[in-house]
């Protein structure tokens, strides 16, 4: 199975999802990657009333057994429903990596 669909099998298996969006960002990364970067947006109305950490906590225990290997970065938009319609649907976009060999 593929990174990306074990994150959105262990995402959705852990929560209520109402929305979710994933991109395989490896691409944009500075030295050889494939399966390692993602962007993660998620709505969900377990959000409701947990702080922005208490977010990306509960979505890094969902994915911990990735988080070493193969993820190497994760970046997350988390949401509530209410949230996410003020967001009109937009995913921010991501900025380029400026590591490793870009330096």
């Amino acid at each position: 199975m593929s990174v990306e669909k074990r994150i959105e099998a262990l995402v959705k298996g852990g929560i209520r999802v109402e929305g979710f969006v994933l991109e395989n960002e490896s691409h944009m990364h500075s030295g050889p990657a494939s399966e390692s970067h993602f962007k993660l947006a998620v709505v969900s109305p377990d959000f409701v009333g947990l702080t922005k950490v208490r977010r990306h906590q509960t979505i890094y225990s969902l994915v911990a057994e990735l988080m070493q290997n193969p993820i190497h970065a994760l970046a997350m938009h988390l949401y509530t429903p209410d949230e996410w319609a003020e967001q009109e649907g937009q995913v921010p976009l991501s900025p380029n990596c400026m590591g490793g060999s870009k330096k």
